[in-house]
C-alpha cells in the first residue's frame, strides 16, 4: 500500500480550488435565475394589456350591436323641436330653375288715396310708413264743391222727413216722388266727393278720408294747406300680407313654367312658398327676358317692394325632350342624416313613436333626394328636424351606456 504524502505547497492549492468552484457555480446560477424570472415580469404585463384591450373591444362592439331605439314625441314636443312629418307620396320630379327676382306691391291690395274733388288739405292723420287699419283716418280736406253738397243733401233730407211723415192723405203723390228723388240725388253727389250718404248736419265743406282697408301707407307726399286737384295721390296704402315677386327667366324657358304651380323665394336664408300667377306673354327688347310673376304670402313682414331675391321655380320638362320617368317616392333632402354609418329616414311607427329607417337614395333634384328603398307610398316621415331627432337617440343612447 502507497502512501500518498502531501507537500505543504499541495495543500496551499487545495483551499484555493474549492473558493474558484463556487465563485464558478455562483456564476453560472444567476444568469438562469434572471432569465426565468424576466419572461414571467413581461408575460404578466402582456397580459394585463391583452385584457384591457379585449375589453376594450368588447365595449365598443357592445355599443356597435346596440339598435337604435325609437323616439316618442307628443305633439307639443314636436312643435317646440321643429319637427314636421309628412305622409310620403309618389310624384314626378322635374328640373328646377332658378331666376332673380324683384318685388313688388301685390296691385290687388293697393289703393290711392285721393281727393275727387278739388280741396284744400286742413289736417294730418296718418304719416308716412304708419300701418293703419280700415277705417282709420288719414287727412281731413275741405271744398267749396262739398260745403254745396253738404247743403244740399241736408235740404232734401228735411224735406224727406216733412212729406214723408204727413203722408199721402195731406201731400201729393208727385211731391212725394220728388222729395224722394231729391234726398237720392244729394246722396249720391256726396258720395261722389267721397262723403257719407247722411248729412252731418254740417256744411263747413270739410271731409276726411279714410283707409279703405287695412294695410301700411308707403307714399305721403302733400303739405298740410297746400291746393290739392282731383285724383292728385295723398297716400298710397299697401296690403303687405301678399306680396308679388317678378322673376325674369329667357322667353324660352319661362313658357315651361305653369300657372298654379309652386315657387321658392329665397331672402336673407329664408325660403317663403308662392304660387305662380301667370308666365308674360311679352319679351323684353333689351334683355330678351320674359317675366313671371309669382304670388308670396308675406309672413312676418320679411318682403317688400323694390327687394331683390332668389326664386326656384319646378319647370315642366322641355317640349323636345322625352322625359319617360315613373312616378317615384322623394323626401327633402334635409330629411335624410347619417346614423351608425347609414343613411336613414325617421318614419312614425304603428306606436307614434319615430324609428330611423336605413334608406338607398337616389339622384338629388333641386332640394328633393329620390327614395329607391326603405320607404313606401303611405310612410309618415320626418321631412323637417330631422336633426332634432337624431339628438334624442343618441342622448338615449349615451344615457343607456351609462347605465352599464
Amino acid at each position: 500500500m502507497r502512501t500518498l504524502l502531501m507537500t505543504p505547497s499541495r495543500l496551499i492549492m487545495l483551499p484555493l480550488a474549492a473558493a474558484l468552484l463556487l465563485a464558478i457555480s455562483a456564476c453560472s446560477k444567476t444568469p438562469e435565475t434572471e432569465s426565468t424570472q424576466a419572461p414571467t415580469a413581461e408575460h404578466a404585463e402582456s397580459s394585463e394589456a391583452d385584457h384591457a384591450e379585449g375589453a376594450e373591444a368588447h365595449a365598443e362592439a357592445g355599443e356597435e350591436g346596440e339598435a337604435a331605439e325609437p323616439v316618442k314625441m307628443d305633439e307639443a314636443a314636436l312643435k317646440a323641436a321643429g319637427i314636421k312629418l309628412q305622409t310620403l307620396q309618389p310624384s314626378s320630379l322635374s328640373e328646377e330653375l332658378r331666376a332673380p327676382g324683384e318685388v313688388v306691391d301685390s296691385a290687388y291690395g293697393t289703393t290711392l288715396i285721393t281727393p275727387r274733388v278739388e280741396s284744400l288739405v286742413v289736417r294730418r292723420h296718418a304719416k308716412l310708413g304708419d300701418e293703419v287699419r280700415a277705417g282709420a283716418p288719414l287727412v281731413t280736406l275741405a271744398s267749396v264743391e262739398v260745403s254745396d253738397a253738404q247743403a244740399d243733401l241736408r235740404i232734401a233730407e228735411q224735406e224727406w222727413r216733412r212729406v214723408s211723415a204727413l203722408g199721402r192723405e195731406a201731400v201729393a203723390g208727385r211731391r212725394i216722388n220728388e222729395a224722394k228723388v231729391a234726398v237720392e240725388r244729394a246722396r249720391a253727389k256726396a258720395q261722389a266727393y267721397g262723403l257719407p250718404g247722411t248729412s252731418s248736419g254740417s256744411v263747413n265743406g270739410q271731409f276726411t278720408l279714410t283707409a279703405p282697408h287695412a294695410g301700411r301707407l308707403t307714399e305721403d307726399d302733400f303739405v298740410v294747406g297746400e291746393r290739392i286737384e282731383p285724383g292728385k295721390a295723398l297716400f298710397r296704402l299697401v296690403d303687405e300680407s301678399t306680396v308679388w315677386v317678378d322673376a325674369k327667366l329667357p322667353s324660352g324657358t319661362a313658357s315651361r313654367i305653369e300657372a298654379g304651380s309652386a315657387a321658392t323665394i329665397v331672402v336673407g336664408g329664408e325660403h317663403l312658398v308662392g304660387k305662380v300667377l301667370r308666365s308674360a306673354h311679352r319679351t323684353s327688347e333689351a334683355t330678351r327676358n320674359a317675366s313671371v310673376r309669382v304670388e308670396v304670402p308675406n309672413e312676418g313682414d320679411r318682403l317688400h317692394g323694390g327687394d331683390f331675391v332668389e326664386v326656384y321655380f319646378e319647370a315642366a320638362p322641355a317640349a323636345n325632350t322625352d322625359d319617360k320617368s315613373a312616378m317615384q317616392l322623394a323626401v327633402p333632402t334635409e330629411a335624410l342624416v347619417q346614423l351608425e354609418s347609414e343613411t336613414v329616414v325617421f318614419r312614425r311607427n304603428r306606436a307614434g313613436a319615430l324609428e330611423p329607417v336605413p334608406v338607398r337614395v337616389g339622384e338629388v333634384i333641386g332640394d328633393r333626394t329620390v327614395i329607391r328603398e326603405g320607404l313606401k307610398a303611405g310612410d309618415n316621415v320626418v321631412v323637417a328636424g330631422a336633426f332634432a331627432v337624431k339628438s334624442q337617440i343618441l342622448k338615449a343612447q349615451l344615457g343607456e351606456g351609462h347605465g352599464h
